[in-house]
């Protein structure tokens, strides 16, 4: 009972480390990353794929409002997972550190420096009193010199670079399909069936076009773009196909 209201005294504080350096808020966050509908990333030799599943509640809503994809600049994509006010207003962030970067030094930011940014966003908020940890995790994937760069950041301000990773629900299953189908050689497509075929394996019912985001930064163009549903259904027929 005694190590449960100490541990309860800490929970007050989001800013104040537990005797044995933890912050529970900052747990807590994870916790609500986990909590997310998932989102998959996966670095390839053409470019960056990134992908997130959509949870529609409610046969009545708009699909279309549902964000989890977001672009951050014309060469750098985000996909998140956790709560949606707190990707909006990181994303809202990381665009004006963007912005900052073209009008100071004439020049796009690159890939890594728009990471550690948001990054220090995240980090502030772990340590100030009045404030909470932001509630998600990021994937933040981009094309800086030719090179594809994918980045996982998390509720704490720490960032590590993948070449593929997955974050929110089911993102220990995800990944072990990803470590499975991950090469090398991959190329663009290749990433776009890799990233399906892992939310096809963990999904009970049929997996739809309409219940996935999809999103392409690629090395020729070094533009962001949306996958449209069309294309993501025929990835997804020869998904089944090849499994058959």
């Amino acid at each position: 009972m005694q190590d449960q209201n100490q541990q309860q005294a800490y929970d007050r504080g989001t800013s104040i480390f537990s005797p044995d350096g933890r912050l529970y808020q900052v747990e807590y966050a994870r916790e609500a990353v986990k909590r997310g509908s998932a989102s998959i990333g996966i670095q390839t030799n053409d470019g960056v794929v990134l992908a997130a599943e959509i949870n529609i509640r409610s046969s009545l809503m708009e699909p279309s409002s549902i964000e989890k994809l977001h672009k951050t600049d014309k060469h750098i994509g985000v996909a998140s997972a956790g709560h949606a006010a707190d990707v909006r207003k990181l994303v809202d962030k990381a665009r004006q550190h963007a912005q900052v970067e073209q009008w100071r030094y004439d020049q796009p930011i690159d890939v890594e420096t728009l990471t550690t940014a948001v990054c220090d966003d995240i980090q502030e908020h772990t340590q100030k009193g009045g404030t909470r940890p932001f509630g998600v995790g990021l994937l933040i994937g981009g094309i800086h010199e030719g090179d594809p760069r994918l980045f996982e950041v998390t509720p704490a301000g720490t960032a590590s670079e993948w070449r593929a990773t997955a974050i929110g629900v089911n993102s220990n299953e995800l990944q072990a399909a990803l470590e499975e189908q991950y090469r090398a050689d991959l190329s663009l497509d290749d990433g776009i069936r890799a990233v399906l075929r892992a939310l096809e394996n963990v999904t009970d019912d049929e997996l739809l076009a309409t219940d996935i985001s999809v999103a392409t930064i690629d090395t020729d163009s070094n533009r962001y773009e949306i996958v449209n549903e069309e294309t993501v259904a025929e990835h997804l027929s020869g998904v089944s196909t090849s499994d058959e």
